[in-house]
């Protein structure tokens, strides 16, 4: 019995260990600009994330392997104020290295802009997201996000940050930190070259080491519009902990 219970123990330790290393996949690779649809307006953007150069492992048992996967997902977006624009993520699927076709997740998402964002030297915004998960996506089966939107277009420079809070509702403590930030150069009204750094330092009340972290670098190319357009990034892992390599690409049209 002594030993059943210590080997319970050590069991649970290992589990609780893995749990705080361990970083769901993601679907959306992206940067907000508080740029929303008018009232009225229906919007698809479809997001792809391909991973030629990854782990080859999970980042928990029975997890999608990163290396060759292909992610994504239709993002149907919806004007409803000047203010507010509703959006639903169906299906998020996931390509695997060896040819299945995973249905990972469902998301609903509402964001609360500065009414004409892009009309304006400084903005902001915040996103709310609530995703209903397969246990092969993401061990916690309802996750959410609080995306705050901060920015500022100074000319042709454009300075965008989103301090992302991720939750799994298990406590404040446990929000992890995982911020985006952008700065792009807008060659034109239609055309823009930017860098784009996404990264995961962990729970608010225990931060990931150096090592741990995951901080990737994209560079990316916009050509067209936030109403029909296309965004296309090569992404670098910076840390042992991040994908070495990762290609994005949004393809954005209203319907």
């Amino acid at each position: 019995m002594d030993r059943s219970l210590i080997a319970r123990a050590a069991a649970l330790a290992c589990l609780a260990a893995w749990a705080a290393e361990l970083r769901a996949q993601t679907d959306e690779i992206q940067v907000y600009d508080a740029q929303i649809e008018a009232p009225g307006q229906l919007n698809l953007t479809w997001h792809n994330n391909f991973t030629y150069a990854g782990r080859s492992t999970p980042a928990f048992p029975g997890g999608i392997v990163p290396n060759h996967a292909l992610n994504g997902v239709p993002e149907w977006a919806w004007g409803v104020t000047r203010w507010l624009e509703a959006g639903l993520y169906l299906p998020v699927y996931t390509l695997t290295d060896d040819g299945r076709l995973l249905f990972d997740a469902v998301k609903l998402r509402t964001l609360f802009v500065v009414p004409d964002a892009h009309g304006r030297t400084f903005f902001y915004g915040v996103n709310f997201e609530l995703s209903y998960n397969r246990p092969h996506w993401d061990p916690s089966r309802w996750s959410g996000e609080i995306r705050p939107i901060i920015g500022v277009h100074l000319g042709r420079l454009d300075l965008i940050a989103n301090p992302i809070l991720d939750s799994q509702f298990n406590g404040l403590g446990k929000l992890e930190l995982a911020p985006a930030f952008r700065a792009a150069w807008n060659v034109s009204n239609r055309l823009a070259f930017a860098l784009e750094q996404y990264s995961d330092y962990g729970p608010l009340d225990h931060l990931y080491s150096g090592a741990e972290q995951s901080h990737t670098l994209f560079a990316v190319l916009d050509y067209g519009s936030g109403s029909n357009g296309i965004e296309f990034g090569i992404g670098r892992g910076l840390t042992r902990s991040s994908d070495s390599g990762v290609l994005k690409l949004l393809l954005i049209h209203d319907l």
